[in-house]
């Protein structure tokens, strides 16, 4: 396999950066696996370390030309983006008219999305204009992608927002 250029500096002898040596107990004996960072489409490179099929560290990769072992704030969280014990499971539901918020599964909150969007697009679906012209096109919805999601699945959304359900409004959060 052919080494990756250096681009006029010199290669790193080290295979693992100092936080890692600090970490090494932990670490030690953990599967390293070569990944790219999920946050934006730059591609920095990072180290996912795991121990019996569990993620246990996620650390910028030195070895990566883009980046060279650094990571942004949002990449260098990227552990917890994973892991995070807060992560949010639940929804919090406020019915119209109401003054308490219920708490609701995903599960719920997808369906009553799922409906509402449906709903919306079949009020305000245009299959032609005045003049005949074939729109198949809904101005009612909206959709903005996050940060966390790559080119790949900016890709996906836009085939299904834009060509499967006709929405015009489809912006990234990336481009605003």
């Amino acid at each position: 396999m052919p080494s990756m250029p250096s681009f006029g500096k010199a290669p790193r002898q080290r295979p693992y950066s100092r936080q890692t040596v600090a970490k090494s107990s932990r670490l030690r004996d953990a599967n390293v696996t070569q990944t790219v960072c999920p946050y934006c489409a730059v591609g920095c490179g990072q180290l996912a370390y795991t121990k019996a099929e569990q993620l246990i560290d996620i650390e910028g990769d030195e070895r990566n030309p883009i980046n060279e072992g650094t990571l942004c704030p949002k990449g260098a969280n990227a552990f917890q983006l994973a892991v995070n014990p807060h992560r949010v499971t639940e929804v919090l539901y406020r019915a119209p008219y109401s003054d308490r918020w219920e708490r609701k599964s995903m599960d719920w909150a997808i369906e009553q999305i799922a409906a509402r969007v449906k709903r919306a697009r079949d009020a305000d679906f245009a299959a032609c204009d005045t003049k005949g012209q074939r729109l198949n096109s809904v101005r009612r919805i909206g959709s903005l992608g996050g940060a966390t999601i790559d080119n790949e699945e900016n890709y996906l959304l836009k085939k299904l927002f834009g060509g499967g359900l006709g929405i015009v409004g489809v912006e990234n959060q990336a481009r605003i």
